[in-house]
């Protein structure tokens, strides 16, 4: 029997409805990030000095050094179509490949040690790049970083200007941060290279929440943070820790500074 073409049509429509129902409510490839926490590498965290010292005199700073996080959900949790749809718009929000920011694979448990064993690594190669950046010995001083908790490797351009400011400040007996709440992102090799990191359109967010008014930046990334820039925040790109120490000490004699 030949059905009319609308009742063929019809019933042929109805297994396609259904794949895009499944389709729609299938887990999905992406999470979903927004501003994370801050913390002032120049402050203390659980009664700890963040950064702690010892075989050298350490000077008192003023003002903060905040490294910046972005929080997502994590690499088991499931995302379908009308979720991801409705965080697309929301500018406080980010759809992100799962693959972008969890790029070792495994299980929650395996990306959280992970990403913890990524944060010693980079606490110690931040101290490697200040102290050469000194020019000190690292066999003469020893220095403790006390922020385990927090994992990923993207706080150590902060970490490595927080060791500088400890120890030298500006350089002629100032405060590297001039008073003012600085943060930033950015990984940093023992020679003290600056490299991109993820969700800093994010990151900006949650500076200028925690009241920051000036963000160091990977130079490669400034399209990216001003996608999303706060009113009142001011970025200035590096590529380098001498890069954001000169641009630090720069503000503070009132300076013009690179700008994205």
């Amino acid at each position: 029997m030949r059905l009319p073409r609308p009742t063929a049509l019809a019933v042929c429509a109805v297994p396609v409805i259904g794949l895009f129902a499944v389709a729609a409510f299938a887990p999905l490839p992406f999470v979903i990030a927004q501003p994370g926490l801050t913390a002032d590498v120049l402050g203390e965290r659980d009664g700890k000095a963040v950064i702690a010292v010892s075989g050298a005199a350490t000077r008192p700073t003023k003002g903060q050094l905040r490294m910046t996080t972005i929080q997502a959900t994590g690499p088991s949790t499931t995302v379908n179509l009308p979720e991801l749809v409705g965080h697309w718009f929301d500018t406080t929000r980010a759809v992100m490949p799962k693959e972008a920011v969890y790029s070792s694979g495994g299980s929650d448990k395996e990306i959280e040690a992970h990403n913890l064993e990524e944060m010693a690594k980079s606490q110690s190669t931040a101290t490697q790049a200040a102290l050469g950046f000194l020019h000190k010995d690292p066999k003469d001083l020893k220095v403790q970083l006390n922020l385990a908790d927090v994992g990923g490797p993207s706080a150590g351009l902060l970490f490595s200007l927080g060791i500088v400011d400890k120890l030298d400040g500006d350089g002629s007996g100032g405060d590297l941060t001039g008073g003012r709440t600085i943060a930033g992102t950015g990984t940093i090799s023992p020679d003290g290279e600056v490299g991109a990191v993820g969700g800093v359109a994010l990151k900006t967010q949650a500076a200028k929440r925690d009241g920051a008014t000036v963000f160091l930046v990977p130079k490669a990334e400034c399209s990216d943070a001003r996608s999303e820039l706060p009113e009142g925040l001011q970025l200035v790109p590096v590529t380098s820790l001498t890069d954001a120490v000169n641009a630090l000490r720069a503000l503070n004699r009132g300076e013009t500074v690179p700008a994205c």
